[in-house]
């Protein structure tokens, strides 16, 4: 790992793995400068996705959130690149499509506010939170 370089996570979600559209995903983040330290397909149970989610636990779309997290497989990625989250966040676009700017993951990929493609880390005390989440022991030296 290059000293400057920091990880986060990202997740492409139910509605873009199950349509098909992770390979296009990794090749766009790839494309911007990140590599995949590690990833997995993960069908998420409702109590993993309520704890994952457990930040916005009193949301009014809390539920739906949990329901759409649970409703196929998804894929959660360990990323590196300098300045990770930041990057990551800029690549991926606004959380609703419609304000998402042109080239940008959700802009490409997205359905809607709720079904957008992604899930990026918003902090990196929130990417080493999650990261661990789903990659608790990951070897990350080597990546």
């Amino acid at each position: 790992m290059n000293k400057n370089e920091t990880d986060t996570l990202a997740i492409v979600k139910p509605d873009a793995f199950g349509s098909g559209k992770a390979g296009r995903i990794i090749a766009h983040l790839e494309g911007a400068g990140f590599r995949v330290v590690a990833a997995t397909v993960k069908h998420l149970t409702r109590p993993e996705a309520q704890a994952f989610y457990a930040v916005h636990r009193e949301r009014p779309f809390f539920d739906s959130l949990v329901d759409f997290m649970t409703s196929g497989p998804c894929m959660p990625m360990l990323l590196r690149r300098e300045n990770a989250v930041p990057e990551l966040r800029r690549a991926i676009g606004a959380t609703d499509p419609a304000e998402a700017e042109d080239g940008t993951v959700r802009a490409l990929y997205a359905e809607s506010k709720e079904r957008n493609a992604i899930h990026a880390s918003d902090s990196p005390e929130n990417a080493e939170i999650e990261i661990s989440f789903f990659f608790a022991g990951t070897d990350r030296l080597s990546g």
